[in-house]
């Protein structure tokens, strides 16, 4: 009988990664409409907007999945905390976190 992957419902590690990757995206997206583009109106509020909105779902989103240990603390409070600031460290600590798991343990 296998294991099923880490995750409650559709709470998982690879679809919050995904999400996080999308929301570093749309971060991206937002930096350089604003400063390379000059700030054109509305598609800089929409996707500052986009930002905010994501950034408040991955940090409840993934607070809950922390709970359940979907997710690691450390991963989560990257999340939470520096995601307002720039996703980007949220999707390092997926990637970061994706290849510890994959790792064999140092004692084996």
């Amino acid at each position: 009988m296998s294991t099923p992957p880490a995750g409650v419902g559709p709470l998982t590690f690879t679809r919050l990664r995904a999400l996080s990757f999308t929301h570093s995206c749309v971060y991206l997206a937002l930096l350089l409409c604003a400063f390379a583009l000059g700030g054109p109106q509305p598609e800089t509020f929409i996707l500052g907007l986009g930002h905010g909105l994501l950034w408040i779902f991955m940090s409840l989103v993934c607070l809950a999945a922390a709970r359940l240990r979907v997710v690691s603390l450390r991963l989560a409070v990257a999340v939470a905390v520096l995601g307002g600031i720039g996703p980007f460290f949220g999707s390092y600590e997926f990637i970061r976190e994706g290849r510890a798991a994959e790792r064999p343990p140092a004692n084996a």
